[in-house]
């Protein structure tokens, strides 16, 4: 069983994805994944130089994040042209890694779930991680120290926090602290592992 777990900027969804890895449950990042496909050597690297020029490479010659989400952040094209680039590869990679596994159910992490809908036919359920939007841009300052104009763009490219919810099969509410994360995290686990005919 694929579970596809999603939610907002900030919202939690590596924290939760860590305690379902805590629990034994195989994890996918597709986060993780697009960081890899863009190291030197990598099938997105010489891509992304292509359509970006090297003024977006550091000076160690590794893609500089920061310099590329500022750019794509104010210039929609680019924003387009880069995920035209790295979609199709991280969905390959999530193939091939499902591919490999043994497990009863596993989590795929995909922060842009509704906005792409690339992934939505593989998955047997949608786990969202939601928090409110106040709490999003609270969190985005003080981790990132983004300004209040990036952080109001971030949030703007993304789906709307009532678009998430109305494809969730499952809701963790994150705004109560890691201990009721975490069992809200193993509650889940349990359903699941029920779900798959088997005793956690």
């Amino acid at each position: 069983m694929i579970i596809g777990l999603t939610g907002g900027i900030a919202s939690g969804k590596s924290t939760v994805a860590n305690l379902f890895a805590e629990l034994g449950v195989p994890v996918i990042d597709t986060d993780v994944i697009a960081r890899e496909v863009v190291e030197p050597g990598q099938p997105a690297y010489q891509a992304i130089i292509e359509q970006f020029s090297d003024s977006i490479l550091a000076a160690d010659k590794q893609l500089d994040r920061a310099a590329l989400r500022q750019r794509i952040l104010t210039n929609d094209d680019e924003r387009i042209a880069l995920e035209g680039i790295l979609h199709p590869i991280i969905f390959q990679t999530v193939k091939d890694r499902l591919q490999q596994l043994d497990a009863n159910y596993c989590i795929l992490v995909v922060p842009l779930l509704v906005e792409t809908g690339r992934y939505t036919a593989m998955l047997d359920r949608i786990l969202l991680v939601d928090t409110s939007v106040g709490e999003q841009k609270n969190r985005l300052s003080q981790r990132d120290g983004a300004t209040a104009s990036s952080i109001e763009k971030l949030i703007a490219i993304q789906a709307t926090r009532e678009e998430r919810l109305s494809v969730a099969d499952d809701v963790i509410l994150n705004d109560m602290g890691l201990d009721e994360l975490a069992h809200s995290t193993r509650q889940l686990h349990d359903k699941y592992m029920n779900l798959c005919n088997k005793t956690a």
